[in-house]
């Protein structure tokens, strides 16, 4: 008598019967992921070979070409984890990474989801969509453009200096005061955000039951009971997603903005994680240093994602999975 071919092997043969009966069906539109996978392969899973250095006492010249040069520099351990924890500069720019963007996440986060809510209460067509391209716009701007923009308005001999000057008052250095540089960094992303994480929250609230609206009015429901009753808990999963992507993304401040706006006199308050990585590869050819800093990024990253994801699942009901 033969043994019967245990459920999980007859499971397994089904799905991949199903899967090639699928690519069979439909292979045009299995062969539009190709590029995709190609990206893929090549940009995220292909670099994960170079997370060795963090491990290794990397040098560019022991082998003939890079990813020789990482099989053939020698092995030293959690060596490069140890000496940052103890750097007092890694500290520095941990408390300021987690001090900019902690302000970020305080103070901006709610302001789109408001401009959201306000946009959608415009009875005008015509002025709604000019306000929400005005708003928008910013988004397009590069980093570049936008520190020539506020640089020529808030500069040492920018316009606003210039008129507390012809005021009587004194120059307010915005870019290379200790005091000021944070709150600049807060407001241009702000400046430059809103209008787009505006029109995520305004298509939420777009794809609300209307019948909603209808019903509370009928009870009695004045504007600002509808915003609170059906308009918020309407946009709520969308909430809880953006703050998960948020919170995850907590140690990564913005490294264009930080490297274009920030110089050595404001490096006590505006250096973090990533502009640090960036001093230590390409300024000192730390690699290893460099690699094992940003690694640490990394996990700390994927740790509160799923921390945030869980405590969210537990205490609201609403997750990414």
């Amino acid at each position: 008598m033969t043994n019967p071919i245990p459920r999980k092997k007859i499971s397994l043969r089904r799905t991949l019967h199903n899967k090639l009966v699928h690519i069979a069906r439909h292979p045009l539109l299995y062969l539009m992921l190709i590029p995709g996978l190609f990206f893929l392969c090549i940009y995220k899973f292909w670099p994960l070979y170079g997370l060795q250095m963090a491990f290794r006492k990397y040098s560019i010249y022991a082998g003939s070409n890079p990813m020789d040069s990482i099989a053939k520099s020698p092995w030293v351990g959690t060596k490069y984890f140890v000496k940052l924890f103890r750097s007092a500069q890694f500290s520095l720019v941990l408390k300021n990474t987690l001090i900019i963007n902690g302000m970020k996440i305080i103070i901006l986060f709610p302001v789109p989801i408001i401009t959201a809510i306000m946009l959608n209460e415009i009875r005008s067509a015509m002025y709604k969509k000019v306000l929400q391209t005005t708003i928008y716009i910013p988004y397009f701007f590069s980093w570049v453009m936008i520190f020539g923009i506020f640089y020529s308005l808030l500069g040492s001999y920018g316009m606003l200096n210039t008129l507390i000057v012809k005021l009587g008052g004194t120059r307010i250095r915005f870019f290379t005061s200790t005091e000021t540089f944070r709150g600049l960094l807060v407001f241009t992303e702000g400046w430059r955000e809103t209008g787009y994480n505006a029109v995520i929250y305004l298509a939420a609230i777009v794809g609300i039951d209307t019948t909603l609206y209808e019903a509370a009015k009928v009870d009695g429901a004045n504007k600002w009971q509808q915003i609170w009753h059906v308009t918020i808990p309407g946009i709520l999963p969308t909430v809880v997603l953006m703050l998960i992507l948020k919170v995850g993304h907590i140690l990564d401040t913005g490294f264009e903005q930080v490297l274009i706006f920030y110089n050595p006199a404001v490096y006590d308050v505006g250096d973090v994680i990533q502009t640090y990585v960036y001093r230590l590869g390409l300024g000192k050819m730390d690699f290893s240093q460099a690699t094992a800093l940003g690694l640490f990024n990394s996990v700390v990253a994927f740790v509160l994602i799923v921390g945030a994801n869980t405590l969210s699942h537990k205490t609201l009901h609403r997750s990414i999975w």
